[in-house]
């Protein structure tokens, strides 16, 4: 009997080296830039931090994964408001994205 999991765990993705850099000039030229800019740089910290006490990337891939996903999703997010479609029934994309993960 083999003490080896029957199933490999999920290796989160790794952005490359330059990605957050990369990441924060694009949300500081984004129209969004005065919301985005701060919110990216908290959540930054905050995982930079938890990296320094955990010794894992993990956290700071998921930020810079989450927010290249809202700056890629954010032209059809504007075409969607500007449609004047009802979005009151709306599914969180952050909670849809744990969902994918704990699968």
């Amino acid at each position: 009997m083999s003490a080896q999991p029957d199933h490999a765990p999920v290796t989160p993705y790794a952005p490359a080296p330059g990605a957050p850099a990369e990441l924060l000039a694009q949300l500081r030229a984004d129209r969004r830039a005065t919301w985005w800019v701060p919110a990216f740089e908290q959540e930054w910290a905050t995982a930079l931090e938890e990296s320094r006490r955990t010794f894992s990337l993990a956290g700071l891939y998921a930020v810079v994964q989450d927010w290249q996903g809202r700056l890629a999703s954010a032209p059809a997010v504007d075409a969607f408001v500007a449609s004047g479609y009802d979005d009151s029934e709306f599914v969180d994309a952050a909670e849809l994205r744990e969902r994918r993960r704990r699968l």
